[in-house]
């Protein structure tokens, strides 16, 4: 189907900022939004937004991938994930103006961007999305990285070549490295619960994504620390219990994906998934 791209500059409280949509000729009444994960722009890690962007286009769907403020060509100074959600209702605002017949809107994040996602649904509770997809959120905490250490680097390392030629030749610090070992075994003991409550946004994501009540597509890499943290987080902590696996999430793990998907083959299996679970609930629109 063919589209036109065309910028747009909204406003956001009392600055603006930047995004590109893509528009096809026969819009479909579902939009996708693409927040960006930062520090980054619009265009994505290997142009991934920009190419996804314009295959969701191809086949009917409006897509909007937008800058928050002070990223990319946005105004004022940079912000974290924990502090977009009033970016990601501006640019739905916007972009409703713009494609009028935008129904439902499909929230697509990455890494950070997934969970200002969820942290978004968390505090606006904004009835116009009816749609996550939410790939590697971001759960970096203290014990979730020790517990990722723990189970995912330190038993690979064992059977790596490498690690034995450094010890029999005495490049290795091992002092060091039991040290750092027994820190992360430290770390990696301790409940979520009972971990540094600064790290409170994992406990707003889980309630973001526990009172919406629409569907969930979640990609997860199996080449990727933050994707493995994820799923430790997840697993063990009390406020995520049962969210992962509830009836209105589709998971898929990619085994071989690294954390931006970052060759061609990667990138077309993110777009196809993306794609057919949009397809799954969206019927073609009717002809004019």
């Amino acid at each position: 189907m063919n589209y036109c791209e065309q910028p747009l500059v909204f406003p956001v409280a009392d600055e603006q900022t930047l995004g590109i949509a893509a528009l096809p000729e026969l819009p479909r009444d579902c939009a996708v939004l693409i927040p960006v994960g930062g520090p980054q722009y619009r265009v994505g890690s290997h142009r991934q937004f920009l190419l996804l962007s314009r295959r969701l286009a191809a086949e009917g769907y409006p897509v909007f991938r937008f800058d928050y403020r002070g990223m990319g060509d946005g105004d004022g100074t940079i912000r974290s994930f924990e502090n977009v959600s009033e970016d990601i209702g501006a640019a739905i605002d916007a972009f409703q103006k713009v494609c009028p017949g935008i129904r439902n809107v499909v929230l697509w994040g990455l890494c950070d961007a997934a969970s200002a996602i969820l942290l978004y649904m968390q505090t606006m509770r904004d009835a116009r999305v009816d749609g996550l997809v939410l790939l590697n959120p971001w759960m970096r905490s203290e014990v979730s990285l020790a517990q990722t250490h723990i189970k995912h680097y330190y038993g690979k390392r064992l059977l790596q070549s490498e690690f034995w030629l450094k010890l029999f030749s005495g490049k290795l610090r091992l002092l060091d490295s039991a040290r750092e070992f027994l820190g992360n075994a430290r770390k990696a003991r301790r409940s979520p619960e009972k971990a540094d409550r600064a790290l409170s946004f994992q406990s707003r994501m889980a309630e973001g994504l526990r009172q919406f009540g629409g569907r969930v597509l979640l990609i997860l890499s199996g080449d990727d620390y933050t994707a493995r943290e994820f799923i430790e987080y997840s697993s063990g902590d009390a406020a995520w219990s049962g969210l992962v696996d509830a009836g209105n999430v589709r998971r898929i793990d990619i085994p071989d994906a690294d954390h931006t998907f970052s060759t061609k083959e990667l990138r077309a299996r993110v777009e196809e998934e993306t794609l057919r679970w949009l397809g799954n609930h969206r019927a073609p629109p009717e002809p004019r």
